[in-house]
């Protein structure tokens, strides 16, 4: 039956398409290739699409900077402050809100713990991409570190983009795809801790 019901959809989709190329002409100028590469030249455009909406998203690496450089204090400090208050803003505007305003005493289901476990996934990244802003601006980075900083800032801009696109690849639900972003984040982090370490003074 879902076999049958896949048919279905997929000639109620395409069939008219089929008869446009059939009645217009187009068949007897040979122009299925040439239909072919104008769908191949769409799905190029999707994608470049999704990567500009992905680093417009990169701007966030900006406005943390900005952040982190209004803190005082020490360096894990003004890390924290940065990332805590990012954080937490994106939380309120992006989570709770929309989540109060369409709930409405709506009793608890599984989104709502999802989106517990999505807050601090978000918060392990922007710690780590704070963390990386820091050691970008500090004069004492050794030069072997640079190309691994660069390449985690690039990972922390584009985290969104990747988790997004390896989930739709992989034909994740939204518990796998919970659970890539959580991979994500740990490795960021991890991957921080490790530039960061050598840099921070000893206790």
């Amino acid at each position: 039956m879902t076999l049958f019901h896949f048919g279905n959809c997929f000639a109620l989709a395409y069939f008219p398409y089929f008869i446009t190329y059939k009645c217009s002409g187009l068949s007897e100028y040979s122009a299925f290739w040439r239909c072919v590469q104008a769908g191949a030249t769409y799905v190029l455009v999707q994608l470049g699409k999704e990567f500009l909406r992905a680093t417009v998203d990169a701007a966030d690496l900006g406005g943390l900077q900005l952040a982190l450089g209004r803190g005082g204090g020490r360096g894990e400090l003004r890390i924290l402050v940065a990332a805590l208050g990012w954080a937490s803003a994106e939380l309120l505007t992006s989570r709770c809100v929309p989540l109060w305003v369409g709930a409405r005493g709506v009793e608890f289901d599984w989104r709502h713990l999802q989106m517990g476990l999505d807050s601090n996934i978000s918060l392990v990244r922007h710690v780590a991409a704070a963390a990386l802003l820091w050691a970008s601006g500090r004069h004492d980075l050794p030069p072997r570190l640079r190309l691994p900083l660069g390449g985690l800032l690039a990972a922390a801009a584009y985290e969104g983009f990747l988790t997004g696109w390896a989930g739709q690849a992989l034909g994740l639900g939204p518990w796998g795809a919970l659970g890539l972003r959580a991979l994500g984040a740990a490795a960021l982090g991890l991957g921080a801790l490790r530039l960061l370490v050598p840099l921070l003074p000893p206790p």
